[in-house]
């Protein structure tokens, strides 16, 4: 699909040099991404590149273009056509579907950020388990198949219980524990069937591997002028077992992680193996008691408002520090402040169509910092493996202790409210 042409704002802000300017590769959701887009359009002029036209995104930016921006050829011409008419410092790009495309305009363009293969490693599982191997960086034992008899001969090889998932998927779409080799048939169907739009589709589309125990965290960390700076480390709550449906995570803007060492080394090293080398990534592992586990490292911001989570604990605006150096700015990464937010995700019981969800305000408590629903009437949502990251209200505690934001969350069911009718079943 090529370009379809601009939509430029009469603000002037893309053309009289008053900021320098961002090529936006994709918005995302507004529930989820409209305080990236708030921070970084103060500092930068924001031109977006998507499918469709503006919408939510209007207040932030100062131009735009139509363009299919899953396709690295029309996505790259088309920020050419920008480029020839505006001075760009930079391509900034926060969605898990559009990233690799992204790295093929900043190279296009002569501009920062790192090579399409150093992202597409990071997007494709099977390469990133390969790259840590060659690196020596510990992480689950791994196994990419195509059918469902390599799956299950895979899983006797590595020994039960297992992880089976999507070699390309994030946020734990299609991941599923196994405990035996009935599970696994069963977990191997979702992880096959599990699709992203932007994500590509591989002809070994499914790991199978070790699982390994302990708490999960992840880390949003800035990689800059051969430095690694751990900006954000949350503590993820994973509920739905056999499933891994993230229902929330914690951050303390204390976290004695945010300082270590080990850390900073793996991080160092898994991102060298990957060739990554310039911006924000949001890497997972596994707290083992054998010490730390790589489980992902995503080329991107942390979604389910991590890096938000981080600009209230600590005052790092993990955005804005993406954007800088995107443009080839050093970003400012120093703590301002420590506090302790904790976020949680509220899903149905079962599987519903949403006639209506009501923060009710008069049950805010004390260390409440904001409740929002996230589905509206008619909406259907479907739990694991009927569907995934089926939300319908989020909820954010802050206060000076991680006891505290807590606390304050334990009441976040009594605080929103849905009514639903039991959904219809999926046609397959």
């Amino acid at each position: 699909m090529t370009h379809n042409g601009d939509r430029t704002r009469d603000d002037g802000t893309a053309s009289n040099g008053d900021k320098p300017l961002l090529l936006l590769i994709g918005s995302s959701g507004r529930l989820s991404r409209e305080f990236v887009l708030e921070s970084v359009s103060r500092r930068y002029g924001l031109w977006l590149l998507q499918p469709a036209d503006v919408t939510w995104e209007g207040p932030y930016v100062a131009g735009s273009t139509i363009v299919d921006n899953t396709d690295p050829v029309a996505l790259a011409k088309a920020a050419q056509d920008v480029a020839a008419r505006h001075r760009v410092a930079g391509v900034f790009c926060y969605d898990e579907g559009l990233v690799t495309p992204a790295a093929h305009v900043a190279r296009a363009l002569g501009l920062p950020g790192n090579t399409p293969e150093a992202i597409a490693a990071c997007r494709d599982k099977k390469a990133t388990r390969d790259a840590m191997d060659r690196a020596g960086v510990a992480q689950p034992v791994s196994a990419g198949v195509s059918a469902l008899s390599e799956a299950l001969a895979a899983a006797r090889r590595i020994g039960y219980p297992v992880v089976l998932k999507p070699r390309g998927l994030a946020g734990s779409m299609g991941v599923r524990l196994a405990r035996d080799e009935d599970e696994a048939a069963s977990a191997y169907a979702a992880a096959a069937a599990a699709s992203y739009p932007g994500v590509p589709v591989f002809d070994v589309p499914v790991l199978v591997e070790e699982y390994v125990s302990g708490p999960e965290i992840s880390v949003d960390a800035a990689f800059f002028d051969g430095e690694c700076v751990p900006l954000v480390v949350a503590r993820k709550q994973v509920g739905m077992d056999p499933f891994f449906e993230e229902v929330g995570h914690e951050v303390d803007g204390g976290d004695p992680l945010l300082g270590d060492p080990n850390l900073v080394q793996v991080l160092r090293r898994a991102h060298a193996a990957l060739g990554f080398h310039t911006g924000v990534t949001h890497t997972e592992f596994r707290l083992t008691p054998h010490g730390l586990r790589l489980m992902e490292v995503n080329a991107r911001l942390g979604g389910d408002m991590i890096p938000y989570l981080g600009r209230l604990t600590t005052g790092v605006d993990v955005a804005l520090a993406a954007a800088d150096m995107a443009a080839g700015r050093r970003p400012d990464v120093g703590a301002k402040h420590s506090r302790a937010a904790a976020i949680a995700f509220l899903y149905p019981e079962r599987d519903v169509e949403v006639e209506s969800v009501t923060v009710r305000e008069d049950r805010l408590v004390p260390g409440i910092h904001s409740a929002e629903a996230m589905a509206g009437p008619g909406t259907v949502l479907r739990l694991p493996p009927r569907g995934y990251i089926s939300r319908y209200a989020r909820v954010i505690a802050l206060a000076d202790s991680m006891d505290g934001a807590r606390a304050a969350l334990a009441r976040a069911p009594e605080i929103v409210e849905l009514v639903g009718r039991p959904a219809e079943v999926a046609v397959r």
